[in-house]
């Protein structure tokens, strides 16, 4: 077999789909983020461990949702402007303060939004309704229904039920939800430890002014953003010579210490075969994908040493952060209990295709597009570039799938955008 084919974990020649390369990853992976209490001021983005219940009701007891008058919605039937029904004030509910008095038939109560309901009351009618006789009267001008600008306890959420699923990452409103229910400390997923290596004897450290023949390591610090964006915690060892006796402990110390692993610039052809000897020597399972059918990230090599898989990722930096995006943060997820299958589930925004993109079947391409608003039309314009062309990334408010059967995609042709984050 040529350097040039590549081969599966069965030994098979060719290029797999990536859509099967993915879940044959995930189907080797579960859940390993051990559990942590922690304060909900700090909880965004976390991973919730367990399904959380609500204690108590939300709210708690009845309140307005308008400005008005607390009323017994019997008491209004039929009232319009026309035949307005009078009620006398009873009294005024003061905010943050319980109604010490029940509402008596024919009366109402002066209530603001978020008052609480006096006992007997089951409705508001809104100020825009009444119309002030006295200091101790009002006539009501349109009837209102029972239970009307009101809402009731736990209509927010009732008491057990779930507030919140296991494996949810947690947003501003989720906190929100919890603080409103009292709930100060949550059990969450601690942080995926992440490893990061690039290999190769041209690369030098991004600081550094590079001589003819070196490059700057721009995957290491992009990847590893890449990675804390999603909550982990990130190793990086440098770079790493390609050459077996410096790159294999490297990648031994690495996966000892990380639940992920990954080193880029040692899966393209001049040395796929150290990185693959490098997973295979590490013990079984070994390498489960090398090569899949994918424009830009062809090269990508997938493997795993007991329940910690480890990335060889294209050298440029374009292919590398693709394949970040498609393979290594769904195993990340899986790894740190986020129970959603990452599966093209990035935010997206529909757009029309500004110009004709070619491409071969039997591959999926991921191609950047500029989103420009055009006669009142969302445009992708494509942003073409070689993979190593980092800037082509910066420039790219998202990208399009173009899928397997497809031989391109033609102007005008609707598509979906998925975004940079």
């Amino acid at each position: 077999m040529s350097k040039t084919q590549t081969r599966d974990m069965l030994g098979r020649q060719g290029l797999m789909a990536v859509d099967q390369a993915l879940h044959l990853l995930l189907d080797h992976l579960d859940c390993k983020a051990a559990i942590e209490l922690i304060a909900l001021e700090v909880a965004l983005d976390r991973i919730t461990a367990c399904e959380i219940l609500a204690p108590e009701n939300l709210p708690q007891y009845p309140r307005s949702t308008m400005d008005g008058y607390a009323v017994m919605a019997a008491d209004t039937f039929g009232a319009s402007e026309s035949m307005p029904c009078y009620l006398q004030i009873q009294g005024e509910v003061l905010m943050g303060e319980n109604p010490s008095d029940s509402l008596s038939g024919g009366h109402c109560f002066k209530i603001a939004t978020g008052g609480l309901l006096p006992p007997q009351a089951d409705s508001v009618v809104m100020f825009e309704h009444t119309v002030p006789v006295d200091a101790t009267m009002i006539e009501v001008v349109k009837s209102v229904g029972q239970g009307a600008n009101v809402i009731q306890a736990g209509d927010d959420i009732r008491k057990n039920t779930v507030a919140l699923p296991a494996g949810h990452q947690l947003r501003p409103q989720d906190l929100g939800l919890l603080a409103g229910l009292g709930i100060t400390e949550i059990e969450v997923r601690k942080r995926i430890k992440f490893g990061i290596l690039s290999t190769g004897d041209e690369i030098i450290d991004y600081g550094s002014r590079p001589q003819p023949g070196k490059i700057r390591n721009i995957n290491s610090i992009a990847i590893a953003a890449q990675a804390r964006r999603l909550g982990a915690d990130v190793t990086d060892y440098g770079i790493v010579s390609d050459r077996q006796e410096s790159f294999f402990p490297a990648i031994q110390r690495a996966v000892s210490e990380n639940d992920v692993v990954v080193f880029s610039g040692g899966s393209s052809v001049g040395t796929r075969d150290l990185g693959e000897k490098a997973i295979d020597s590490l013990g079984t399972p070994g390498v489960l994908v090398h090569g899949v059918a994918l424009k830009p990230g062809k090269p990508i090599l997938i493997g795993l040493h007991g329940d910690t898989p480890i990335f060889g990722l294209p050298g440029h930096p374009v292919s590398a952060m693709t394949c970040f995006e498609l393979f290594v943060s769904a195993a990340m997820e899986k790894l740190a209990g986020k129970q959603s299958e990452k599966t093209w589930n990035i935010p997206a925004i529909d757009a029309v295709l500004a110009k004709n993109i070619p491409s071969a079947p039997g591959r999926k391409d991921i191609v950047r597009v500029q989103l420009r608003r055009e006669e009142n039309q969302l445009k992708a314009y494509p942003v073409l570039g070689k993979s190593g062309s980092i800037s082509t990334l910066s420039r790219s408010h998202g990208y399009i799938v173009i899928e397997e059967p497809l031989q391109g995609l033609n102007t005008n042709s609707d598509v979906k955008v998925h975004l940079y984050q």
